[in-house]
């Protein structure tokens, strides 16, 4: 017992060594300190780029003010400031003394005072208050001097916020390692929705003190931050900033002023002294320039008279429209929208949904009446561009729903506002939101709808809006009509569920659900509302069970859904290795598997390769195609997907879904008598499901709209969006304050084009895609000492076609797909702005480099490979007996 005793007495003992050395100054001592701030700023994995490099140097005068009678660690330190200077030495091999104006260096050299407590900041005085910007200098200064003998992780607040932080303690020095993620601080500015295509940032913050009989002996503070764009990762910046206060000498100094409280010692002093906050907060953004906005209103139209949304000139208008428009009154953007033309008012009413502040706001609400049926296509583009807004508010929420809720001409534009409130609402829940009234009142607006709903193509509506909303609430309602109903509402609702992550879907209360539709439990379900739960239960984490019961109900398919489903297994499975040890499958059931996709009869099938990858984004392309028994095209998907380690995004999806055409080819139906020739289209945007087309339904329909048609290409889609919007502001530990900008504006024009040709026999289709992309990122760093701006632009333009070829006669039908695109080129500049007010310099450096991609074509399946040639050569033989029959005879 004895012996344990002695144990811990000596391991107390131990202890106390470790960490008896608080941080705090002797009386009656003034101690001298140099203080160095050296700031780098570069262009991220851009080594050849323009950089900046700044310094700050000053001396340092510190003594102790008043000390705590009865609790020697708490202490009021007096810090006088000498000799400040500032330093460029962005050029290499050179550091130029840049001038401080005497009012300025007056307020940075004004004494300091800071309550110290064992090592903690507790609180700021200061005499000179009226520039904010120097203001946090100093307390960048003051916070060097924060680090507490206590192991372990705490939150204390500093100059960049609230924040976690990890001390390692010895017995002559303090190690501190901050975790910037944790930080909590002022709200300022957005970031954008998509995280596939937002910011990536990592940050590192380490310091160490060292110590002398308690007395700082040098203080080091070092923070890195690395910032680039997910969608170009050579895009973004490169910052360090490093601290340095090391004690020169020390002398005998003032003795300490007495005093019962902090309050009565203050009220001593000479100078009057002021409490300061120790955090800092984000500084106004730079005004309304009304010369600026005012000359951009008035020359823009007049630039933009002919409009092409793709092209890279219109995408840095609407960007810059985006931006004038922060400024913009209401009544500026309001006679802005009414004085534009047709075309203009589209592009407008873009970049004002875009900019979404409440004058521009105020604006569209006052000009958009959705009663005048002679507004249709601009409510339809009002509403789209909402949808698409990468950080929409509660007010634009607002806006769309006031608009729903009053008179509207067209059912359409109805359905339309439904099914993007629920794409809002979804963005409003990723952001925090979905608790703020308003959006619970757009959820119980939904909900409710589609309780009330009586008939199929309003509940269809409803359906979609809550595939957009993506409400976990909503799921069993979801299941509930899979379940229960049939048709178009089950594969809607079965459509709307697959658009949850596998973690949610591979809950077994869904599969059973699956399974019962597949097995056809309680009720006879159609082929198609077979084939989505099949491929819902393919999207979950499949089990063994899972491929049993997919596998069970493809001896009661058709051959082709039997071969496009075995098609789906086979590529999750070869795709995903990893399943394979998951579910445990015996090697004779793989070779099952195997041999059904490859012998069982059909030419539906799915495929998908790769488009393109950056460091941090592979973007990929689908298809999946479903035929009828006679060979028509029945079903086909053609999908962009973004993806990243975290996060993905489907960029665009286009289905196109038809029935009852093999009467109209004069031959047999095949199911459902009743069902009269149909052809839509169902497409989703960037996440958002649209509002479904129907290009024909019955033969008068198709009859009439041939002989209405043009020979021109069907504009499909038209416009510009902000696929990134991001402004964030990033508090050093030195004071200094970084403010991050990032913008990705796209054009996007989508054509469609159809040509039938009764003396051929054959049709062919084009799709086009014009794309126009605008990305820029800029980082600022600004004071009242000096300003400096990094930015990047990379700008580049394409066009995408998919042809098809469909000949139709013979059975099975023959078709042929290409995917193409166009060379892209593109061109990247990097720019350099340093300005010094107090000198009136301002030095620039630009850099930039163009490059072109070329253009290829991306393969398919082999079939389609093989078809394509078969149909190439056949066209060639064609060709060339033309020719010989109009040559003349010798």
């Amino acid at each position: 017992m004895a012996g344990t005793s002695k144990s811990l007495l000596l391991i107390a003992c131990c202890l106390t060594l470790v960490f008896s050395e608080v941080p705090s100054f002797q009386p009656n001592t003034s101690y001298q300190y140099h203080y160095t701030l050296d700031l780098f700023l570069a262009q991220f994995a851009q080594s050849a780029m323009p950089t900046t490099r700044l310094q700050i140097h000053a001396t340092i005068d510190a003594f102790l003010l008043w000390k705590n009678k009865t609790q020697s660690e708490e202490q009021l330190i007096k810090l006088q400031v000498k000799d400040f200077a500032v330093y460029n030495g962005s050029t290499p091999g050179s550091k130029e003394s840049m001038a401080i104006n005497g009012e300025k260096r007056g307020c940075l050299e004004a004494p300091i005072i800071f309550h110290w407590r064992s090592g903690k900041v507790v609180g700021l005085y200061g005499t000179c208050e009226k520039d904010r910007q120097l203001l946090d200098i100093t307390r960048g200064l003051v916070s060097l001097f924060q680090f507490q003998p206590l192991s372990g992780s705490h939150i204390e607040e500093d100059v960049s916020g609230r924040c976690q932080v990890t001390y390692n303690v010895s017995q002559d020095s303090i190690n501190k390692t901050k975790d910037f993620g944790s930080c909590k601080n002022s709200p300022f500015g957005y970031k954008s929705d998509f995280k596939v295509l937002g910011i990536s940032w990592n940050s590192t913050s380490r310091g160490y003190m060292s110590l002398n009989a308690s007395v700082p002996q040098k203080v080091v503070s070092e923070e890195s931050h690395n910032l680039s764009a997910r969608l170009r990762s050579q895009l973004g910046v490169h910052i360090t900033s490093r601290q340095e206060l090391e004690l020169i000498f020390s002398e005998p100094g003032s003795p300490e002023i007495e005093g019962e409280s902090i309050d009565k010692v203050l009220g001593q002093l000479q100078e009057k002294f002021h409490k300061i906050e120790l955090m800092s907060y984000p500084r106004d953004r730079p005004g309304r320039n009304e010369t600026l906005i005012k000359r951009y209103l008035e020359t823009s139209k007049k630039k933009m008279n002919k409009l092409a949304f793709s092209k890279l000139s219109t995408v840095r208008y609407f960007r810059n429209a985006v931006n004038a428009l922060r400024s913009a009154t209401k009544r500026e953007t309001l006679m802005l929208l009414q004085t534009a033309s047709s075309d203009l008012a589209l592009f407008f009413i873009d970049a004002a949904v875009a900019a979404q502040t409440p004058a521009t706001l105020a604006a569209l609400s006052d000009f958009l009446d959705f009663s005048k049926k002679k507004q249709t296509h601009l409510h339809e583009k009002f509403l789209y561009s909402a949808a698409f807004t990468p950080h929409p508010t509660v007010d634009l929420l607002n806006l769309v729903m006031g608009k729903l809720q009053a008179k509207i001409s067209e059912p359409a534009t109805m359905e339309t506002g439904l099914i993007i409130t629920g794409a809002i609402v979804a963005k409003l829940c990723r952001m925090g939101l979905c608790s703020d009234k308003d959006v619970e009142f757009a959820k119980a607006t939904l909900l409710e709808g589609l309780n009330n709903a009586e008939d199929e193509t309003e509940m269809k509506i409803f359906l979609l809006s809550l595939k957009n909303a993506q409400l976990p609430e909503s799921i069993p309602i979801l299941l509930q009509y899979a379940a229960e109903r049939t048709g178009v509402v089950c594969s809607t609702a079965l459509s709307a569920l697959q658009g949850f992550p596998a973690e949610i879907l591979s809950i077994e209360e869904i599969k059973d659900i699956m399974r019962q539709i597949l097995n056809q439990t309680h009720r006879v379900y159609d082929k198609k509302s077979w084939l989505m739960a099949a491929e819902t239960l393919l999207s979950t984490n499949i089990s063994v069970e899972d491929v049993n019961s997919i596998s069970a109900a493809l001896e009661f398919m058709d051959n082709e859904t039997s071969k496009l489903i075995l098609s789906k297994l086979h590529h999750k499975l070869r795709e995903q290795p990893q399943l394979m040890k998951t579910m445990k499958i015996p090697f004779k059931d793989m070779y099952i598997i195997d041999d059904w996709t490859t012998l069982k009869a059909g030419r539906s099938t799915v495929f998908s390769g790769r488009l393109s990858a950056t460091n941090e984004t592979v973007s990929t392309y689908g298809l999946d195609l479903l035929f009828t028994e006679s060979g028509l095209l029945k079903r086909s998907i053609s999908d962009i997907t973004l993806y990243n380690d975290i996060h993905q995004l489907k960029a665009m999806q286009v289905s196109i879904e038809a029935q009852g055409l093999e009467t109209l080819m004069g031959g047999e139906e095949t199911e459902n008598e009743d069902d009269s020739a149909m052809v839509g289209m169902s497409a989703a945007l960037l996440g958002v499901q649209l509002r479904p087309v129907v290009f024909f339904n019955g033969y008068m329909d198709l009859v009439s709209k041939v002989f209405t048609s043009s020979s021109e290409p069907i504009k499909v889609v038209r416009g510009n969006i902000l696929l990134v919007d991001y402004l964030q502001w990033l508090p050093l530990q030195s004071g200094l304050q970084a403010v991050v900008q990032h913008q990705a504006a796209l054009g996007l024009e989508i054509s469609s084009k159809i040509e039938v040709s009764i003396w051929d026999q054959e049709s062919k289709t084009n799709i086009n895609t014009k794309g126009g992309l605008v990305l820029d990122f800029m980082t600022e760093i600004d004071t009242s000492l000096f300003h400096v701006s990094l930015k990047a632009e990379t700008h580049a333009e394409t066009s995408v076609d998919l042809d098809s070829v469909m000949q139709l006669v013979g059975s099975p039908m023959q078709m042929c797909l290409e995917l193409r695109h166009d060379d892209m080129p593109y061109r990247e500049s990097y720019i350099l702005t340093e300005t010094f007010p107090a000198s009136n310099t301002t030095r620039t450096i630009r850099k930039g480099r163009t490059s072109t991609l070329r253009g290829r074509d991306f393969p398919f399946h082999n079939a389609n490979s093989e078809m394509c040639r078969t149909l190439k050569d056949a066209e060639d033989i064609s060709s060339m007996l033309g020719q010989l029959q109009t040559e003349e005879p010798y």
